[in-house]
């Protein structure tokens, strides 16, 4: 089973309280997400291996470690997820990055495909899926589907704030994939908005409604 981890520092604490403020403007919600987005990449990356180099300091010549093997991609679900991206390239500036459209039925609450674009050497990379949202698990589930059918195995799941349903269902359906969350709400409400939330963080994020 994929781990599940929550990244509760206090910091994050304190930026999520702000971001689930509905009187927090477009423009300050963003620049948080692009904060938290930084902080969660930070723990999603821990594990990169390392290799051994030698560099020359201005005193003398030292062997000193560089992350080695995989690089990183990223892999936003559309559009939510774009929220994301500049936040984890800040910390990665060489990740490729791919992009999924889905968009979730607002009768059926299922995922719908309109779009999906990965980097080329998407299996050579650790891809980290992101949505600031993990609601029902619908849109993960399926996005997680097309990467692996597009010959992709190293994945991982980045989110803001998840439900414990949307959790359950993306472990039970992709027990491969760690989790990564800045925190576990309560429950999804009849139109399955997470509660308390924050809201719909595409709108929230583009200024839309």
């Amino acid at each position: 089973m994929g781990k599940l981890v929550v990244v509760d520092h206090p910091l994050i604490q304190h930026k999520i309280t702000m971001m689930r403020d509905k009187n927090t403007n477009s423009k300050d919600f963003k620049q948080l997400l692009d904060e938290i987005s930084l902080l969660l990449a930070y723990e999603a990356t821990k594990d990169l291996p390392l290799e051994e180099v030698e560099v020359e300091t201005p005193i003398c010549k030292t062997k000193a470690k560089m992350v080695a093997g995989r690089s990183i991609g990223v892999i936003p679900i559309l559009r939510a997820g774009l929220g994301m991206v500049n936040g984890i390239t800040t910390l990665v500036p060489n990740a490729k990055v791919g992009h999924i459209g889905l968009y979730r039925n607002p009768r059926t609450h299922l995922p719908v495909e309109y779009y999906c674009k990965l980097p080329a050497d998407a299996n050579q990379r650790t891809l980290i899926v992101v949505d600031p949202m993990l609601a029902t698990g619908g849109s993960a589930i399926a996005a997680i589907q097309f990467i692996k059918d597009r010959g992709c195995s190293d994945i991982k799941m980045m989110n803001l704030i998840a439900a414990p349903e949307g959790i359950q269902a993306v472990q039970a359906a992709h027990p491969d994939v760690d989790i990564y969350v800045a925190a576990v709400d309560d429950h999804l409400n009849e139109n399955a908005y997470i509660v308390p939330g924050l809201g719909d963080a595409g709108d929230r994020i583009f200024g839309t409604k």
